[in-house]
C-alpha cells in the first residue's frame, strides 16, 4: 500500500533513478521509486567507465557487482578502423594502477535489478509494472504523480521533490517542451546479443573494441560480456540506418558485412532473437531543474554511446542530483535553485565528452598522430576516456586538439580510432 505522500517521488528505475532514490532513502527521507516497467527489464548499455566505481562505492554494491558471474571484468578499449586494422589494446590500468581503473561490461538487465533491489535495500518503496500518468505542476513547481499499477486503480500521490529519471522518455522534459535534439548527431543504433562469439581475454578482462565499416559510415561496438554473451551494436546517421531501407535486421546485417572487426568475430556465434532499435541518442534539455523537481541521467540529456559515458553520467548525475534534493530537503527550501545546484558543475564537465565525440566523428581526429605531437596531452586525453572529468584542467586538451584538427583533411579511409592505445599507454 502506498502512502498518499513522500518527501521524494523518483520516477524511472534504470541506474539514475535507483541511484537517486536509494541515496535520498539513505539520507532519512521518505522515497518512492517507479519504474514502469517489469524488472529484469532487457536495456543498451552494457559497457561502464572506470570512474563509476565510485558510485558503486558509496552506494555499497562494488562486492556484488564484483561477484555477478554475468558481468565481465573491462580492463581495457580496443579500435578496428575500416580496413580492418586492429590497434594495440589500450589497458587503463596503464594509466591508473588502482582497483578504480577497471569496471565491468554488464548484463543490463541484472545490473539494473541490482541497482533497483539495493534502493529498496537503503529504504526506498520500490515498484515495478507501474506507469506515472502525469506529473503535476502549479506553476512550475510540482506537486505529485498521478500514477497506476497494472492491476490497480489511479492513484494521486504528493511530494515535495520530484526526480526524473525516465531517460530518453523524459516525462518532465517532455511535458514541459525543455526537450533538445542534437541536429548534428542524429544517430540511430541496432543491436543484438551473440552466443560464443569470439573474445579476447589476454591482460586480464575483457575489452570494449569500437570498430568501422569499409565506408566508414557506421560503426559497431563489441562489448564481450559473462556467460557466453556478446552484445554487438551498429550505430549511424538515422536516417542512413533506418530511412529508405529493409528491415532493421536486414539493414545490421548489410552493414555487419562491410564491417571486417565484427565480422570475422561473429563468423561461428549465434544471434539472439532480441534485436532492438535505439534513435536520436545525442540531446540536451534547455532547463534541467525547477520548484521542486530535477531531471537525471538520460532525462536531462544523452552524448552519444562511442565512450560508453551513458551508464556513467546516469549513475553520476543521480547522485549529484540525490546530494541536491538531500540539502533541499533539510533545508526546507526545494527551489529549483536549491535542487538543481548539481547541474551546472555536471553540464561544465560533461561537455568535454561532447566535445570529443565530435571529433570522433569529424574524420580529423587521428589519436595517434596527435599525442606523438602533443604528449603533455596524453594523460588528459585518457582522463577523458575513463571518465575522469570533473578537474580543473580537464579541457585543457581541446586547446591544442581543436586548431590540431582544423589543419586535418577529413578521412575517408578511417585512421582516425579513438586510441593510439600504445602511446596513451
Amino acid at each position: 500500500m502506498l502512502n498518499p505522500s513522500y518527501d521524494c517521488i523518483v520516477i524511472g528505475g534504470g541506474p539514475a533513478g535507483s541511484t537517486a532514490a536509494a541515496l535520498v532513502a539513505e539520507a532519512g527521507f521518505s522515497t518512492l521509486l517507479v519504474e514502469r516497467e517489469t524488472h529484469p527489464r532487457p536495456h543498451v548499455g552494457e559497457s561502464l567507465m572506470p570512474e563509476s566505481y565510485w558510485v558503486f562505492e558509496r552506494l555499497g554494491v562494488l562486492e556484488e557487482l564484483d561477484r555477478m558471474k554475468s558481468f565481465a571484468k573491462k580492463v581495457g578499449v580496443q579500435f578496428v578502423n575500416n580496413t580492418g586494422r586492429e590497434s594495440q589494446p589500450f589497458f587503463f590500468r596503464s594509466h591508473d594502477p588502482r582497483p578504480c581503473s577497471e569496471t565491468w561490461h554488464v548484463l543490463r538487465s541484472e545490473f539494473d535489478q541490482l541497482l533497483f533491489n539495493n534502493a529498496a535495500k537503503k529504504g526506498a518503496t520500490c515498484i515495478d509494472n507501474t506507469r506515472v500518468l502525469d506529473v503535476h505542476l502549479t506553476g512550475d513547481r510540482a506537486t505529485g504523480v498521478s500514477l497506476q499499477t497494472a492491476d490497480g486503480p489511479l492513484q494521486n500521490i504528493s511530494a515535495q521533490v520530484i526526480i526524473d529519471a525516465t531517460g530518453q522518455h523524459s516525462l518532465i522534459a517532455n511535458k514541459l517542451g525543455l526537450k533538445k535534439v542534437n541536429p548534428e548527431l542524429k544517430k540511430a543504433a541496432i543491436w543484438r546479443h551473440y552466443r560464443g562469439a569470439k573474445r579476447d581475454e589476454s591482460g586480464g578482462g575483457v575489452k570494449t573494441l569500437v570498430m568501422h565499416t569499409t565506408d566508414a559510415k557506421c560503426w559497431f561496438w563489441y562489448i564481450p560480456q559473462g556467460n557466453d554473451l556478446v552484445s554487438v551494436g551498429l550505430v549511424g546517421n538515422h536516417e542512413f540506418l533506418l530511412k529508405g531501407r529493409g528491415t532493421p535486421e536486414e539493414t545490421f546485417e548489410e552493414e555487419l558485412a562491410k564491417c571486417h572487426g565484427a565480422k570475422v568475430r561473429v563468423k561461428d556465434a549465434e544471434p539472439c532473437d532480441d534485436l532492438r532499435v535505439v534513435k536520436e541518442f545525442s540531446y540536451t534539455t534547455t532547463r534541467s531543474a525547477g520548484d521542486g523537481w530535477t531531471l537525471v541521467g538520460d532525462a536531462w540529456g544523452f552524448i552519444d554511446p562511442v565512450y560508453s559515458s551513458g551508464v556513467y553520467f546516469a549513475l553520476q548525475s543521480a547522485m549529484m542530483g540525490a546530494d541536491s534534493v538531500i540539502a533541499a530537503l533539510k533545508s526546507g527550501d526545494t527551489s529549483a535553485a536549491k535542487v538543481g545546484a548539481w547541474v551546472e558543475e555536471f553540464s561544465t564537465a560533461t561537455r568535454w565528452v561532447r566535445k570529443l565525440v565530435n571529433a570522433f566523428y569529424s574524420g580529423r581526429f587521428r589519436v595517434g598522430k596527435f599525442v606523438m605531437e602533443h604528449p603533455e596531452h596524453a594523460a588528459g586525453l585518457t582522463d577523458l576516456l575513463i571518465g575522469r572529468i570533473f578537474g580543473p584542467n580537464t579541457g585543457k586538451i581541446f586547446d591544442d586538439l581543436e586548431p590540431w584538427m582544423e589543419q586535418m583533411d577529413p578521412m575517408s579511409d578511417v585512421e582516425v580510432e579513438v586510441a593510439g592505445a600504445p602511446v596513451l599507454a
